[in-house]
């Protein structure tokens, strides 16, 4: 599996899964960072990388149908610290 992780997240998450074995870019390593929800969703399909995030906007169905993505992972976690 293909993981792109999202500026909002530390890069030590893509560190962590790239330590496990997975194929792990991130926003900032393809200087997406800054670029609307849509052109990352976008380059996910294009790259078939499943988005980690923390934005609970890719949890909207109609706008991302899961089945269009390779993944859209949306963590919900109670601190947003590292």
């Amino acid at each position: 599996m293909k993981f792109k992780v999202d500026e909002n997240l530390p890069v030590e998450v893509a560190d962590l899964l790239r330590q496990a074995g997975y194929d792990t870019a991130t926003v900032f390593d393809e200087q997406l960072n800054g670029e609307t929800d849509r052109t990352i969703a976008a380059v996910c399909r294009l790259e078939q990388r499943a988005i980690l995030t923390l934005d609970i906007d890719f949890a909207d169905i109609r706008t991302y149908p899961p089945g269009q993505y390779a993944g859209l992972i949306v963590l919900r976690v109670k601190q947003q610290d590292k």
